[in-house]
């Protein structure tokens, strides 16, 4: 890995792809700039916070509006980054758990925090370390814009799922598999926009909603929404409706009893 980057040795077949962590090892250091290469996640976050809210407070029961929503929910975030959802998910009040298989952006994202007197237990490791270790579950799952960039998906599904609680759920947002994703967030983003650096994706990687389903099935997960998430390149500003073509969150529950 550049910059004698490290990645967890032992188990990286699942989530870890060498060439996809060398290409965010290159990046990490501009986690945190709204103009920098992560630009684009930095226009999502307000859609996808408010759609974690929403989504969590109706599963739970909660009142969205409350100062603190999800205060006494335990929350891990898979392939953390930087930090930008995790420290937003604080702030909702939830005990919040960061890992990524990138020791520069754990670095980066506890600098972060501290800074900003945010409390985040980050870890740099895997989802499959986690599940090995026979770590507490959780009551919300984050996988966040990580599915794209595996080696194995279904597997690396089903250890994330291993992480939810009974009762508990799971998030997953990624890119569907379509000429217009194609269109949109490789040609667009990466070469004619140049929002992103050229590589960040490739299109064999994207996955349908039907085949995540399958995945987050096997899993022993029940699929409750498909939603999806349209960005209008003029204004920047995103819209969460039924548009599933590029961009989709899937959220899946554990059976309390199971």
């Amino acid at each position: 890995m550049a910059h004698a980057e490290t990645t967890p040795e032992h188990l990286t077949s699942v989530s870890v792809d060498p060439r996809e962590m060398e290409s965010f090892s290159r990046m990490a250091h501009d986690w945190w700039n709204p103009n920098g290469m992560f630009r684009p996640l930095h226009v999502m976050n307000g859609a996808r916070i408010d759609m974690i809210k929403n989504t969590v407070c109706e599963h739970f029961g909660r009142d969205p509006d409350a100062d603190k929503p999800l205060e006494g929910l335990s929350l891990l975030d898979i392939g953390c980054g930087g930090g930008l959802l995790c420290e937003p998910m604080v702030r909702l009040g939830a005990t919040v758990t960061g890992v990524d298989a990138l020791e520069r952006n754990v670095k980066t994202a506890k600098t972060h925090a501290e800074q900003m007197g945010v409390t985040v237990d980050y870890r740099h490791g895997t989802i499959e370390q986690m599940v090995e270790a026979e770590e507490p579950k959780f009551d919300v799952v984050l996988n966040m814009e990580v599915i794209e960039h595996v080696a194995i998906p279904r597997d690396f599904i089903a250890d994330c799922a291993a992480m939810v609680r009974p009762g508990g759920l799971m998030t997953c947002s990624t890119i569907n598999r379509t000429f217009k994703a194609f269109a949109f967030a490789i040609v667009g983003a990466e070469y004619v926009l140049r929002w992103l650096p050229r590589g960040t994706h490739q299109y064999e990687k994207f996955i349908t909603p039907r085949e995540l389903q399958t995945y987050l099935t096997a899993a022993g997960l029940n699929v409750e929404h498909v939603i999806g998430m349209s960005l209008n390149p003029i204004t920047e500003q995103w819209r969460i409706g039924d548009d599933l073509s590029i961009n989709y969150v899937t959220v899946a529950t554990k059976p309390a009893s199971g």
